[in-house]
């Protein structure tokens, strides 16, 4: 039998710093691992029952208490290893970065790997690494879009405003109106789906015209509400509004919408019939969809 280990001597700012370490989410577990160790040595327990405990050698358990012994919580991270120099310095990275994030390559319109390689002198398998390194993704683009709208900020409190603190006895509808849809048909009939081949569709069609898509959620039930209308008018759109009779049977007082439908032009005086409700409209701002 080997001789009993004395309890490790600990200060109290290592222990809180070492019960830190041990409650952290975002550390590396071996480093977690390590302060475990230490703070179970700090209580008397024996190299085994603090090897046994963390799933570790009672070598290893040994090793982290002599290293904090000499170095404290310094010795707790792993030391610099030995192996090959960087073959290319903080210089040649940033000017790699800069090269693929500030410029574009002369015979195409974003960076590969192959074709950065070539422009800044480092090997494919290198600059692939830098890449994944740092995030960079030359080859895919993300759309957007900033909103114009002068009553942007207005217009969003408004409706976020509806959420926080919604009217009494009122009702909520969400209502987007998509203008000039294509009405397109195709130019022979749908091949259903079958054992061995999937569903076919030609890739030509024929058109007809455009329509005007009403479309309403209904977050009681989870159900669209839909219609096509076939001309663009203000009268359109309050004839939409007013399908929603069940409203008038639940109490209600006020119907507050939120939408980006054009009928913006309608005196807001206008008495409109909406199954005996009150109408407040409340217009999402342009070019943001995400809003609603």
């Amino acid at each position: 039998m080997g001789r009993p280990n004395t309890a490790l001597v600990i200060s109290e700012a290592d222990r809180e710093q070492l019960s830190a370490l041990v409650r952290s989410r975002s550390m590396p577990h071996s480093l977690v691992r390590r302060a475990q160790i230490v703070l179970w040595s700090g209580q008397g327990q024996s190299n085994r029952e603090v090897a046994r405990r963390c799933g570790v050698t009672a070598p290893a358990v040994s090793h982290w208490r002599r290293r904090y012994q000499e170095r404290g919580l310094a010795g707790l991270p792993d030391e610099l290893r030995p192996g090959r120099p960087r073959t290319h310095d903080d210089a040649q990275v940033a000017e790699l970065i800069r090269l693929v994030t500030q410029r574009k390559p002369e015979p195409a319109t974003h960076w590969s790997v192959r074709s950065a390689a070539e422009a800044s002198g480092i090997s494919k398998s290198t600059v692939g690494r830098y890449f994944a390194l740092f995030g960079l993704q030359p080859h895919r683009a993300k759309s957007f879009k900033l909103s114009t709208d002068p009553f942007f900020v207005e217009k969003v409190r408004d409706i976020v405003g509806l959420y926080l603190n919604p009217p009494d006895k009122a009702l909520v509808l969400c209502i987007d109106e998509k203008s000039q849809v294509q009405a397109l048909a195709g130019s022979q009939p749908v091949l259903p789906m079958g054992l061995g081949y999937v569903e076919g569709v030609t890739h030509d069609y024929y058109r007809h015209r455009t329509t005007t898509l009403f479309a309403a959620l209904d977050v009681l039930h989870g159900s669209v509400i839909t219609q096509c209308k076939p001309r663009h008018r203000p009268k359109s759109f309050w004839a939409f509004l007013n399908i929603s009779t069940p409203a008038s049977r639940l109490g209600l007082r006020s119907i507050s919408s939120r939408t980006t439908t054009a009928p913006t032009s309608i005196p807001r005086s206008r008495p409109v019939p909406l199954c005996g409700l009150r109408p407040l409209i409340r217009f999402s701002p342009s070019s943001s969809a995400s809003v609603k």
